[in-house]
């Protein structure tokens, strides 16, 4: 399959997506940031298999971390596809292709609520969906 091809070159030689999921956790908590949540998101989109999601006590907090977790998977062998939101330092985006990583200051974190979001089961979304479309 040509998808599993460039996942495995994207994701380079001997790093399961596991390990990349626990080193980022690792940098993020050595950065102190706080409430530190991995998501599995296999089976509910194609675009990753983990967000990994954590807050920073400040614009500072939030771009020091991101950075952080940039360098130490660059460091390990997977150097980030997309790297959004630095500059603002509200919510940064690192796109670590089979990690999706967010770091947010709290403000933010609790209004886009990207847990509640992603725990959603598809099929139940989907069957509330049509319920309401129904009525």
């Amino acid at each position: 399959m040509v998808y599993d091809h460039w996942y495995q070159i994207l994701s380079g030689p001997g790093m399961q997506v596991e390990e990349l999921r626990d080193l980022v956790i690792q940098t993020l908590e050595d950065m102190k940031a706080f409430d530190v949540v991995s998501l599995d998101v296999r089976g509910k989109t194609s675009i990753t298999d983990f967000f990994v999601i954590a807050s920073g006590t400040s614009d500072r907090h939030v771009k020091s971390a991101a950075e952080s977790v940039a360098f130490q998977a660059k460091q390990a062998g997977q150097p980030p596809i997309g790297i959004e939101g630095l500059a603002e330092g509200e919510w940064a985006l690192i796109d670590l292709n089979g990690v999706v990583v967010h770091v947010m200051q709290r403000k933010v974190r609790d209004f886009y609520q990207l847990e509640r979001l992603w725990s959603v089961d598809p099929t139940a979304a989907e069957k509330l969906s049509k319920e309401r479309g129904a009525s």
